[in-house]
C-alpha cells in the first residue's frame, strides 16, 4: 500500500461557515488516516492574487510530495478547468484560474498536468455548481494523497496552457526598482513584488504614497506609528508601521505602485 502524502488546504472560505469542515469530512471518508494542514482559509473573498501569493510563499516549507488543494474560485460552475498538476516536489489541485501561477513560476519542473475529468474520483458525478471544493477538489486531493497516480484523474493537458495570473513584474531603472503592492497581510503590512535580494547590503528607501520611507532591519527599530521599509520573512520588500497599520494609514492598496530608491 502506498504511503500517504501530506495534504494541505487553502481557501477563501473563512471559518465561520461549514465549508472547510465539510471538505475535511469528505477527505476523511475517503482516507481518514491522512494528515491535513490548513495553510489559511482567510484569503479575501474571490481574491485569486492573494491566494496565489500565500500558496507561493507557503509551499516551499512542506515535505516533497505534499498535495496542495487550493480553492479560491470565483469562476466555479463556469467553463474554467478543474486541474491537478504534478511538480518535481509537490502536487497542486484546484481551479485553473491563475491560483497556481506563483508556484509554477518557481517550480523546478512540471512533470504533468491533467484536467479532472474522471468522475470516479469525485464525490459525486453531479457536482454542485457552487462548491467544487467539496465535490471535486477535496476528494481528488484525498485520492492523490493516498497514492492514486495523477494520470488516472483525468485527461492530460499541456502545462503551457495553464492560466497565468497577470501579476506585474518589478523593473530595474537607473534610480532603483519600480514595483507594486502584491499582498496585504492581516497586520496591514504592504508586501511588494520587489525581491529583497535586490536591496541586500545596500542603502535604500521606498517612495510610495507621496512620501519617502526609510529602510531598516526590523519593526522595532522604527518609532511607533512611523512608516518603515524592510525585507519581509518571505523575502520581499515590505512597507510597515511599527505597532500600526500601513494599509489604512498610507491608503495604499493591491497593485499600487512603489519605487525603491537605491543610494
Amino acid at each position: 500500500m502506498a504511503q500517504n502524502r501530506l495534504l494541505t488546504l487553502l481557501s477563501d472560505f473563512g471559518l465561520s461557515d461549514v465549508y472547510v469542515g465539510v471538505m475535511k469530512g469528505v477527505i476523511a471518508r475517503i482516507n481518514p488516516t491522512l494528515t491535513i494542514v490548513d495553510i489559511t482559509h482567510e484569503i479575501p473573498p474571490q481574491n485569486i492574487a492573494a491566494g496565489r501569493f500565500c500558496l507561493m510563499n507557503a509551499y516551499p516549507y512542506f515535505p516533497d510530495g505534499t498535495v496542495h488543494v487550493a480553492v479560491v474560485d470565483p469562476g466555479v460552475g463556469s467553463h474554467r478547468r478543474a486541474i491537478a498538476v504534478q511538480l518535481s516536489n509537490c502536487f497542486l489541485v484546484g481551479p485553473d484560474n491563475g491560483l497556481f501561477s506563483g508556484v509554477l513560476s518557481h517550480a523546478q519542473a512540471i512533470i504533468a498536468a491533467v484536467e479532472l475529468t474522471n468522475t470516479d474520483y469525485w464525490r459525486t458525478t453531479q457536482p454542485s455548481t457552487t462548491f467544487h471544493g467539496r465535490d471535486i477538489f477535496a476528494p481528488v486531493g484525498a485520492h492523490l494523497a493516498g497514492g492514486v497516480p495523477l494520470e488516472k484523474l483525468g485527461r492530460t493537458i499541456d502545462p503551457s496552457t495553464l492560466v497565468q495570473l497577470p501579476i506585474p513584474e518589478c523593473t530595474q531603472t537607473e534610480a532603483g526598482i519600480i514595483g507594486c503592492i502584491q499582498y496585504i497581510d492581516k497586520f496591514g503590512n504592504l508586501i511588494t513584488n520587489i525581491p529583497g535580494i535586490l536591496v541586500k547590503e545596500k542603502t535604500w528607501t521606498v517612495a510610495a504614497a507621496g512620501i519617502s520611507i526609510p529602510s531598516d532591519t526590523s519593526y522595532s527599530n522604527s518609532q511607533v506609528g512611523v512608516p518603515l521599509a524592510l525585507v519581509s520573512s518571505g523575502g520581499w520588500v515590505e512597507i510597515a508601521i511599527n505597532s500600526g497599520n500601513a494599509h489604512t494609514k498610507l491608503q495604499l492598496n493591491w497593485g499600487d505602485a512603489v519605487q525603491v530608491m537605491v543610494n
